[in-house]
């Protein structure tokens, strides 16, 4: 009971101190560390992070709820031991408001006790390890895009209407692949006859395309984000295999014009694809392609909801983004106009949000796109958010 007692006291302790030392001046500039993975094969999805939010900042005439805005883009280079030192930068010399981003879970593992320690407001536009929506979640992390294990979950769940009786799942051995596997296992219902993880840089997977095979299963589940789903797509179809590829993360409009002809056929699940028929997605896409010339994916689809979400709240604040506290709450209370249509967020600020079926298909004009098939789940919140208990 003692432990408790003391708990909730430094709880209200911080709240206090957080609530007494705040400006209650509107800000005159708001600053923004953006950090995401610019370095190596991963580039293209730290890119797409960059461009989708820093669309939505140009959108908004380079300001934040009326108030000019700084957003300073740092690389991760996807090393943890990088990730803390940028983050430790922006919360200690720059003086950041915020901080937007994170592509891999393991940098965001890494990171995320800085800004709690640093009481710097995260909102995430990717990575959502299971920890943090759970056990070790806090008042100043959020996400704009989900929690790890969701897209499986839906995936697993796909996999169990379609019917098929057994699955070998693939994966890179780190924390987002731990998290896939366990949603997936969560949802589907027959056997999983093999789980085969792999480093997160592997470059050959011939040894693990024969351990499918030989597995002689129904269908396979995959999960390989960026330039890892390219090499490994490429390398099956390479082998012949004709077992069907159910994926999640693995191939999207990051990777459609290196995959191309290799990529149709197989399904994916997501929350959100550049053909989703909603009023906001189909302005944000043509918006981006007008200023970029590529074609998003849901990574900056995120990081331009992050951007839309962060000003909706400022504004309620009326620019009063010094209390954190005010801060936090305001994010909770915001409503906006997601690019997804339905978004709202737990009581662990994980988004409780639906989930697509999606192909990839080549079109008459000889590009390739992922088209969506049908709505697998409505609203799915995420495993986790039962296990977390908020100070304030």
């Amino acid at each position: 009971m003692s432990n408790i007692l003391r708990t909730a006291a430094s709880a209200l302790a911080l709240l206090s101190a957080l609530s007494t030392t705040a400006s209650a001046d509107p800000a005159k500039s708001i600053k923004i560390g953006l950090v995401t993975t610019l370095t190596g094969p991963p580039a293209v999805l730290g890119q797409h992070t960059r461009d989708g939010f820093q669309l939505a900042i140009k959108q908004l005439g380079g300001k934040i709820a009326g108030i000019p805005a700084e957003v300073l883009v740092v690389d991760d280079e996807l090393k943890p031991e990088v990730g803390i030192q940028r983050v430790q930068q922006l919360i200690e010399r720059d003086k950041v408001d915020a901080i937007i981003g994170i592509v891999f879970s393991n940098i965001l593992m890494a990171t995320a006790r800085r800004m709690v320690d640093g009481q710097t407001v995260f909102i995430g536009t990717n990575a959502g390890p299971s920890p943090l929506a759970g056990a070790r979640c806090s008042p100043y992390l959020f996400s704009a895009a989900y929690q790890n294990d969701q897209n499986a979950e839906a995936m697993g769940r796909h996999a169990t209407q379609k019917g098929y009786r057994k699955i070998v799942i693939v994966a890179p051995n780190y924390q987002a692949g731990k998290d896939v596997v366990a949603g997936f296992k969560r949802e589907y219902k027959g056997e999983v006859v093999d789980e085969i993880f792999v480093p997160l840089t592997q470059p050959d997977f011939s040894s693990d395309l024969a351990k499918i095979v030989a597995a002689k299963a129904d269908a396979a589940f995959v999960f390989m984000p960026g330039g890892l789903g390219v090499t490994f797509v490429k390398q099956w179809r390479q082998a012949g295999i004709t077992l069907p590829m159910l994926t999640a993360h693995t191939i999207d409009e990051t990777n459609l014009p290196a995959l191309q002809d290799a990529a149709v056929g197989t399904s994916g699940v997501t929350n959100w694809s550049p053909a989703l028929d909603v009023p906001a997605s189909r302005s944000f896409v043509e918006a981006f392609k007008a200023e970029y010339k590529y074609t998003p994916a849901n990574y900056a689809a995120h990081a331009y909801d992050a951007a839309t979400w962060l000003n909706a709240a400022v504004t309620a604040l009326k620019g009063e983004i010094a209390d954190r506290t005010k801060l936090i709450d305001a994010l909770r209370k915001a409503k906006f106009e997601s690019v997804r249509g339905r978004f709202e967020i737990g009581t662990n600020q994980f988004p409780i949000q639906d989930y697509y079926l999606v192909s990839v298909k080549k079109r008459e004009d000889g590009s390739f796109a992922t088209e969506i098939e049908s709505k697998i789940v409505e609203g799915l919140p995420d495993a986790y958010g039962k296990e977390c208990k908020m100070p304030f």
